[in-house]
């Protein structure tokens, strides 16, 4: 595997794989203080995977050298993207998720999730999977290369439950770039489950608590 990757796990023997991936300029430790506030006993052990992305030149951010799944091209995300980047990251991700597989841990039992860039490589991973998933979760990100999906996606993930949540108040990642996305796997005929906070580009305690409820619920 070509990611750095930080391991929890709730207890000796997990049954289930939750792979978070961060945002742009963070790491694999941005996301362990929320993965400890949420409750998962009633599906046993889980085991928590926080893959840290590769430092790249930022191309919105002057070029300044982070952490990134992707070049971001444009402040509107969508217009220039970088496929390349999008599709390396997909690769790496499913690295991750072969490694669990080779570990015991089905598919079926695996969610990948994450936040703003890292909900986008979850959208972007997870709906091509070729093996059926526990679950997506995206918070306060957006589907990238979106007028591929339909042509790429995987039969056998046609009906993985989706969580997506957002920032009424979003400035980077806008609320209609957010719906939008909501609106397309809705079209496509994904079971999004569409949660909408009074907050900006951040996790706010509900959102924890209504995770944690999805997850319980694909997990069980």
């Amino acid at each position: 595997m070509s990611l750095e990757v930080i391991e929890a796990q709730t207890g000796d023997k997990p049954t289930a794989t939750i792979l978070i991936m961060h945002g742009l300029g963070a790491d694999g430790r941005d996301f362990l203080p929320i993965a400890e506030q949420l409750n998962l006993s009633s599906v046993g052990h889980v085991r928590f995977l926080f893959p840290s992305a590769p430092s790249i030149p930022v191309t919105i951010n002057g070029g300044y050298v982070m952490p990134a799944w992707y070049d971001l091209l444009g402040a509107d995300l969508v217009s220039r993207q970088d496929e390349a980047g999008l599709r390396k990251s997909q690769a790496d991700i499913e690295a991750l998720i072969a490694h669990e597989t080779s570990r015991g841990i089905p598919a079926s039992r695996i969610v990948v999730a994450g936040f703003s860039q890292g909900c986008a490589m979850a959208l972007m991973t997870g709906l091509r999977h070729g093996e059926r998933l526990a679950g997506i979760a995206g918070l306060s990100g957006y589907l990238p290369l979106a007028d591929k999906t339909a042509g790429e996606r995987s039969a056998a993930n046609q009906d993985v439950p989706i969580f997506l949540a957002h920032g009424s108040y979003d400035g980077v990642v806008v609320l209609p770039r957010a719906s939008a996305t909501r609106d397309a796997l809705t079209a496509m005929g994904y079971p999004v489950e569409w949660h909408e906070y009074p907050m900006e580009h951040s996790v706010c305690p509900q959102e924890i608590v209504d995770l944690e409820k999805w997850l319980l619920k694909v997990l069980a």
